[in-house]
């Protein structure tokens, strides 16, 4: 039976388009490949060959085009090598692009990984918005990104900051595997709201180092996202007082001050 033990897997970003990655997920024991949300086909299919690699499953999170736009030339690309595909998505986003619909609860099982994910429902960049979690591997689209969070396109800022919530609630050592490099800019809003946070401003420091010279921000941590990253700390006096100058009236910790600042952030 398939375990949580991840001793042995590798997630490397493939990346696509301006800012977006495409994680891909081998092991040390065979030449098989998961790929999570290939918006891109092109960048895939040369990754597979340059790295002698079968495609074997696909994990979407939501239905936008950047996260599952290479899926129809991904299968096409199979069909011609004979090799069986399965793609795992949301149940009521996807439903074209998906061989399997996934409900919160439901297993992902990757046989020849020896993985188990586990998914979680996160309704609010969309409404159908999933995530993949194993043991301290979190795969979670566009819902939440190291220093920010998703923009709320078809759910309810409610539905977004609960969905937050319960990933800021995993455990700390829990890899934020998210897929748009939105670090720096994100920790420019950070900082904007919540000055005076040393956590957050070395992490900035360290991040723009780390931009300068072209390299990924990812993956972060739940426990370095709850010490720097304003959307997980609505209940902070700091936060509330910056929510409560910028949108002009007293905030409530929570949802109220959430909403504020993620109203902020689109005009930021």
């Amino acid at each position: 039976m398939p375990t949580n033990s991840n001793e042995l897997i590798n997630i490397n970003p493939i990346k696509a388009f301006k800012d977006n990655y495409i994680w891909a997920i081998t092991t040390k024991g065979n030449n098989f490949l998961v790929l999570v949300d290939p918006g891109d086909a092109t960048v895939c299919i040369d990754y597979i060959e340059q790295h002698n690699l079968q495609l074997d499953a696909i994990l979407i999170t939501h239905h936008h085009n950047d996260h599952i736009g290479g899926v129809d030339a991904l299968r096409d690309y199979c069909n011609q090598k004979t090799w069986p595909l399965t793609v795992y998505g949301p149940a009521i986003e996807a439903k074209k692009a998906s061989d399997i619909k996934l409900v919160e609860n439901d297993t992902v099982v990757l046989k020849h990984f020896n993985l188990s994910f586990t998914v979680i429902d996160l309704p609010g960049h969309t409404l159908g918005h999933i995530a993949f979690i194993c043991d301290d591997i979190l795969f979670c689209g566009d819902t939440l990104f190291s220093g920010g969070c998703g923009r709320v396109f078809e759910g309810t800022a409610k539905q977004m900051y609960n969905s937050l919530n319960k990933l800021s609630k995993l455990p700390a050592r829990t890899r934020v595997y998210c897929t748009h490099e939105y670090t720096l800019a994100n920790l420019s809003f950070a900082l904007a709201v919540e000055p005076d946070n040393l956590d957050l401003i070395a992490y900035y420091n360290q991040v723009r180092v780390m931009r300068e010279q072209d390299e990924i921000t990812l993956p972060s941590t739940i426990g370095k996202e709850n010490l720097i990253n304003p959307f997980l700390r609505c209940f902070q006096q700091t936060i509330m007082s910056s929510a409560t100058e910028y949108g002009g009236q007293a905030v409530e910790a929570g949802l109220e001050t959430f909403t504020v600042i993620r109203k902020w952030k689109d005009n930021f």
